[in-house]
């Protein structure tokens, strides 16, 4: 017989571990098991290994609501942040749910019996589960590639070329000329740490975005903790950072002149009155339009300070032998030539959907609550802020599912499914944003709505709001106890 479970997640990141914690929490009498494609916890940060790597937001904001981070570092480098959810799991038990290196392929929903049945691979084997509901926690993108544009004359380079998402073990960069293509998160990151050791480090972009230095550390929240007891400290200091993280996101928004103002006047003060401004830190853009590069204690613009990197923007005519000619003329000596050029967006990790044998297309729905999908049964998917940390709305998503399943428990039903009803809501963008990765991406991606519930207004007070204390039985998500009997106002 095919294993049964309630709820079935796909995926051990941050999201993945969130969703069983609140779970095993607010749905005891559940049974779920996670499906997790490669071989350990952390997703995002056990995959990504390259120098340097760190959080861009907080971790009194990226860390799980209810597991304080400790650390004085707010701003955390990869492996401590891989530890802590790690510890997270095996501190609640939630490692020995997990099925490693089973990768879900495909979800096929029947009616009849109210349930998926997930195909997926281990070991080169296809195998089934089934659930009576499927949570996708699998991230955003395409874990097996990140995105490299096609450089003429790639293949005449001589040295090694490589992109962040898969960096080599054996890769020495020690007195070596470094190129890095790219000006975002990635890229930002890897020029200070690669500065450390190498002759020289380029950060070659086509343009700018803008650049934030804070400290490492979160002088009040490292105050607080000697104060108060762990979790008031780190209640207190997340609420602080989402207020200021709201705030300044409202700046850029309605005030956007002010705001660029005064990041341009940080980093010129940073890297000092004859620094080139206005060619090498000033976007097209104004500010959130794309996500903003946060470098912790200014390193970035230390080691543009000092001599040990140097930014150049303009664009590539070819790459030789022995470096990348510009189209200015200029020529960039490489030794290795690293690719920070981003992420291949992936919806559901890639996974085929469809609801009694017929396909389903996810780019042809709109999305409920940011959550679930337009006529889909039984289904959510964790996708956090792009303007704040991702596990801020990962962790609302998780309280909210369980609201749904508990709901839909003392119903009696077994099926729950977001129904647009509502004639005057008109299909819009998924996500405001201009940044590349999504533009490449946005025909794959699904659609959101111009006005609640199908609307997403990457506000984290607001979503606390309807998530954690508005009405379930909305008008939007039905209830059924059988194909042809629905549950009004569950």
């Amino acid at each position: 017989m095919t294993e049964y479970v309630d709820v079935l997640i796909v995926g051990a990141g941050i999201s993945g571990i969130s969703a069983a914690y609140h779970l095993q929490r607010d749905c005891p009498g559940k049974s779920y098991a996670i499906l997790e494609g490669r071989s350990a916890i952390g997703g995002t940060w056990d995959l990504f290994r390259y120098p340097g790597i760190r959080s861009d937001s907080d971790m009194h904001t990226l860390g799980f609501s209810f597991r304080p981070w400790t650390e004085a570092k707010s701003i955390a480098d990869g492996p401590s942040i891989r530890s802590y959810v790690t510890e997270t799991a095996t501190d609640h038990g939630i490692d020995r749910k997990i099925r490693f290196e089973h990768r879900a392929v495909s979800a096929d929903w029947s009616t009849a019996d109210a349930q998926w049945t997930v195909t997926m691979t281990h070991g080169g084997v296809e195998t089934t589960m089934t659930c009576g509901f499927l949570f996708m926690c699998s991230g955003y993108y395409d874990y097996a590639a990140g995105y490299t544009p096609e450089f003429p004359g790639r293949e005449d380079f001589a040295g090694r070329f490589v992109h962040p998402q898969h960096w080599p073990a054996d890769l020495d960069y020690a007195g070596k000329n470094v190129v890095v293509i790219g000006s975002g998160a990635t890229a930002v990151t890897l020029v200070p740490e690669l500065a450390k050791h190498a002759a020289h480090v380029t950060m070659l972009q086509r343009s700018p975005t803008y650049v934030v230095a804070r400290p490492d550390e979160d002088a009040t929240a490292n105050r607080l903790r000697r104060w108060l007891p762990a979790g008031a400290a780190y209640a207190l200091t997340r609420w602080k950072n989402v207020l200021w993280q709201m705030y300044f996101y409202r700046i850029c928004k309605t005030q956007p002149e002010k705001a660029k103002t005064m990041l341009l006047d940080e980093a010129a003060k940073a890297l000092g009155p004859d620094y080139d401004i206005a060619t090498h830190f000033t976007p097209r853009y104004n500010p959130w339009e794309q996500r903003m590069c946060l470098v912790p204690n200014g390193d970035l613009f230390t080691a543009l300070r000092d001599g040990s990197a140097t930014v150049v923007t303009d664009h590539i005519a070819q790459l030789t032998a022995d470096g990348i000619v510009l189209q200015s003329g200029k020529t960039l000596p490489a030794d290795i030539i690293v690719s920070a050029t981003g992420l291949n967006l992936k919806v559901l990790g890639g996974m085929r959907l469809g609801i009694d044998g017929q396909p389903i297309d996810p780019a042809s729905q709109l999305i409920y609550k940011g959550m679930m999908y337009q006529d889909v049964p039984n289904l959510a998917f964790a996708f956090g802020y792009t303007n704040a940390s991702w596990t801020l709305k990962a962790d609302l998503t998780s309280e909210y599912v369980c609201r749904l399943l508990n709901t839909m428990a003392k119903a009696g039903a077994q099926q729950m499914t977001p129904r647009l009803t509502d004639p005057s809501v008109t299909p819009e963008a998924f996500v405001d944003f201009s940044s590349g990765y999504f533009q490449r991406a946005m025909a794959t991606l699904p659609k959101q709505g111009s006005k609640a519930p199908w609307k997403l207004h990457q506000n984290y007070a607001r979503d606390l709001l309807t998530l954690r204390f508005g009405k379930v039985a909305d008008g939007t998500m039905t209830f059924t106890k059988a194909p042809a009997r629905t549950l009004a106002d569950a």
